[in-house]
């Protein structure tokens, strides 16, 4: 339902979905946009042409334009995130209050779901965000990161950090050891995932098993944890499961077990390859061979689950940029992907602190700079092969800076 109205010299639309609301002003600048989920929290905002996102944690990444289309984007701080949130609020309170009055009328009226929707937004003050996020962090532990494709998730832990944790790229798990959830624990964090989350529920697309290596959990036990997750959520409304896995134990399932998971919901599984050059993968400490991802890619697609690949651009710097690019186009072009897959492209974010950058550091690498990171996908995507008949997979960028949960 969309409205249309003029409020205090400005145009104002209203927008209610199932699962959200819209409230957005246009004046003679720049338009002023949030959005709300069905609990009432902030969602987006545009303000002044500069976009927010509030993820679940209480955090708002912004991200704006400058020249030559370069995205620029930063983290806010506590002080700033309050701000926009009681802009939000306000904003919501204000409407709320001159529509109660009959100060301002709309036509047509809002209905019942739109006025519910407004009165939660406008409640939701500061201390109802601190509140939030502290229920948050009892519920989560924190998410490290989910493809791009999945970040309105609903994310269920079934298990917690990363089986091998390993990778010297990587510090999302580097603070929890590996753990799988015991089925009463579970059920209690599903429990507690669904009062969370609330009315704003309805906005989550998917289904998501964290962490980042659920799927390494034996088929005998994880079956009985998906019949649970069917007991809490509509599975098949929500869009199905999603989940990560290494691609270097994934051969550990047989064909015939991801049939089982699929028959469950199990969609699509996202693989780290990150490259298909061995010698590179040895030197980022991944645990197998390129063919390892292969193979489990294989035995996913017989069984009907599409996969999501990730190749990391930039990894290995010069010395291994030409094996990089070859290798990779070779191990991609084995996994006969279709259009139901996906190719991500994910650069290499180096930091002082991380272990690959002291690895590289004492190899003496010499990094590739953003534009030839730029260049090395487009070479691997000029290689790679498809056949017409299945169709192309979307290939797309995966600048994990931006993740917001």
């Amino acid at each position: 339902m969309v409205i249309l109205a003029t409020w205090r010299g400005q145009t104002l639309t209203l927008s209610t979905k199932p699962n959200c609301l819209t409230l957005s002003l246009q004046g003679s600048g720049a338009s002023t946009v949030f959005s709300f989920d069905g609990e009432g929290r902030l969602w987006t905002a545009m303000l002044a042409g500069i976009s927010y996102r509030r993820g679940l944690d209480g955090k708002i990444v912004a991200k704006w334009q400058t020249g030559h289309d370069q995205r620029e984007r930063r983290w806010l701080s506590s002080s700033e995130t309050e701000s926009i949130q009681e802009n939000a609020r306000m904003t919501a309170s204000e409407l709320l209050a001159e529509l109660k009055s009959g100060e301002l009328r709309l036509h047509p009226g809002l209905d019942s779901l739109g006025w519910s929707f407004l009165e939660k937004a406008a409640a939701f003050d500061a201390p109802r965000y601190a509140a939030d996020v502290q229920r948050y962090h009892q519920v989560y532990q924190p998410v490290g990161i989910l493809p791009p494709d999945q970040y309105m998730a609903v994310v269920l832990q079934v298990a917690e950090g990363c089986s091998f944790n390993t990778c010297t790229f990587c510090t999302f798990y580097k603070d929890r050891r590996f753990r799988i959830k015991s089925p009463d624990e579970f059920h209690a964090h599903m429990h507690a995932v669904k009062d969370f989350l609330g009315g704003g529920l309805s906005l989550r697309r998917t289904l998501f098993l964290g962490d980042a290596n659920a799927l390494v959990i034996p088929t005998p036990r994880l079956l009985p944890l998906l019949e649970m997750v069917h007991q809490h959520f509509d599975v098949e409304l929500l869009g199905g499961l999603y989940a990560f896995l290494d691609g270097f134990s994934g051969d550990k399932k047989s064909s015939r077990e991801y049939a089982a998971l699929s028959k469950f919901g199990l969609k699509r599984v996202y693989i780290g390859l990150e490259s298909g050059h061995d010698p590179l993968l040895r030197f980022l400490r991944k645990p197998g061979k390129a063919a390892d991802a292969v193979q489990a890619v294989h035995a996913m697609k017989e069984a009907g689950v599409s996969v999501g690949v990730i190749v990391l651009l930039g990894a290995g710097g010069h010395r291994f940029a030409a094996d990089h690019v070859t290798d990779t186009i070779a191990a991609l072009n084995q996994m006969n992907l279709d259009a139901d897959d996906l190719v991500y492209f994910s650069e290499l974010i180096e930091s002082e602190g991380l272990e690959y950058t002291r690895d590289a550091h004492a190899a003496a690498l010499q990094p590739l700079s953003p534009e030839e990171r730029l260049v090395q996908g487009q070479q691997i995507e000029q290689g790679l092969q498809f056949d017409p008949l299945r169709g192309i997979p979307h290939i797309s960028r995966y600048d994990i800076r931006e993740f917001v949960y």
